[in-house]
């Protein structure tokens, strides 16, 4: 089961620049999108219809703004639209689909970049979002939660952690975040399988950020600890540039009831 998770940064864009090829050619079994920044008359449902997947798409009120989407190989049994929090939901952050047992989730965390409001907003959402995920996995223990978490976990994960110390997606208090919700029963599946490895998967467009490789990972897959032994791959697909961020992979072994 081959699971990916891309911040596309516009969806229309991303396709313009090749989106739906690149897709066909590596066929996973689901793909977790963020900042979509689309309404849903908007949605290209037909190229993807086309290449052989089923588009669930959750959009922010505002627009050209936030939204996210699955896209899945086979149809959902059931797929829920928000956390049931309005202000939040406004935002179109989180949307789940449950295939058998297994639920996927394709999930935008707020960035905080753009001010102390907004960051008090990511902060309250860290704490709201950690409460929902840790009552949902009593009912959907078999959660994979992809997406863009606006947050770098260790040193490791940010190419100057000196020097963005005092950065939003590098404070102590998100890092500490982090901490909490990996001890509440969720597994960063590549740092899991690649405890060393020094790899980026968003860079600021400005600078040649991305030609000198001083990235940030801030786009996770994410799983519940039941699927834990089930994971077999994950990877940072750096050399893919439809976006400032760039794709992110989960390889599961097959669970016997999906």
């Amino acid at each position: 089961m081959k699971i990916f998770s891309y911040n596309v940064n516009g969806l229309r864009s991303a396709v313009r620049k090749g989106l739906v090829e690149w897709l066909s050619g590596e066929g996973p079994d689901f793909l977790c999108l963020q900042e979509t920044k689309l309404q849903d008359a908007q949605y290209p449902v037909l190229p993807f219809q086309e290449i052989g997947y089923e588009s669930h798409f959750f959009c922010a009120k505002k627009k050209g703004y936030s939204g996210v989407a699955i896209l899945s190989r086979c149809s959902p049994d059931k797929v829920v639209y928000g956390m049931g929090i309005p202000c939040y939901d406004d935002e179109g952050r989180f949307l789940r689909a449950d295939f058998g047992e297994v639920s996927v989730v394709s999930v935008y965390h707020p960035s905080g970049t753009s001010g102390d409001e907004r960051q008090a907003f990511k902060i309250r959402w860290l704490e709201d979002f950690l409460a929902y995920v840790t009552d949902l996995r009593k009912e959907r223990p078999n959660l994979i939660i992809c997406g863009d978490y606006n947050i770098c976990h260790e040193n490791i994960d940010i190419h100057d952690p000196i020097g963005n110390a005092n950065s939003s997606g590098f404070l102590p208090e998100e890092r500490q975040w982090m901490s909490r919700f990996l001890d509440a029963g969720f597994v960063d599946t590549f740092r899991y399988l690649y405890p060393e490895r020094q790899e980026y998967s968003w860079w600021s467009f400005r600078s040649y950020a991305r030609a000198k490789n001083k990235g940030w990972r801030l786009d996770y897959c994410m799983v519940g600890d039941s699927l834990r032994s089930l994971v077999r791959e994950a990877s940072i697909l750096g050399e893919i540039t439809h976006s400032d961020h760039c794709p992110v992979t989960l390889t599961l072994e097959e669970t016997r009831n999906h």
